[in-house]
């Protein structure tokens, strides 16, 4: 079974990258140590969870074959996200300096609150939601898997690459990003 995978990796190129809900998410859960790499086991474990059941052997195989520089089965960032141009990376550290009203390099609830408000979302208007949570869940969309409630530039960047991947031009990925955070 483990080597269609391979073959469709093959014609592939080797990308991981399926959207940010999709594989680089799944790689990134898979990745327990947060290395932002995968090694043998973590990959073996992934696998058997899409039903792909390799022994230790078979998957430090895998591996080595995939491996470019010696230090992992897979570089997580490398893999699941295609390099992006200079106006794709200005435009996201735009959005991002918008959002980081402290300017700490972290963006948090509290820097949200001075950008937006949440007092009309249908939750906070029916008292169901604070609108702190609004923007804590907000905010949580740019988190890496672990939520700590404070998205970093390195974090913020993953999350677009993945938009940033299903868009065929810069024009229109920094249109899209331009109306879609005021710059």
């Amino acid at each position: 079974q483990w080597a269609h995978f391979l073959l469709w990796m093959n014609k592939e190129g080797g990308c991981l990258y399926k959207g940010k809900a999709g594989w680089g998410l799944f790689f990134r859960q898979l990745d327990r140590d947060g290395s932002r790499s995968l090694d043998a086991d973590e990959f073996r474990q992934g696998l058997a969870k899409l039903g792909l059941v390799l022994d230790k052997a078979e998957a430090e195989g895998v591996c080595r074959k995939w491996d470019r520089d010696g230090s992992a089965c897979w570089g997580i960032q490398p893999r699941c996200s295609p390099p992006m141009s200079q106006a794709r990376e200005a435009v996201i550290a735009a959005a991002f300096a918008k959002l980081d009203r402290s300017g700490d390099g972290v963006v948090t609830v509290d820097d949200l609150r001075g950008v937006y408000s949440g007092r009309a979302h249908p939750k906070v208007r029916s008292g169901k939601w604070t609108e702190d949570e609004v923007l804590r869940r907000f905010l949580d969309n740019f988190d890496s898997s672990e939520k700590d409630g404070q998205v970093t530039l390195a974090e913020f960047q993953d999350y677009y690459s993945g938009v940033s991947a299903s868009m065929n031009t810069d024009e229109e990925f920094v249109a899209m990003m331009t109306s879609a955070w005021q710059l």
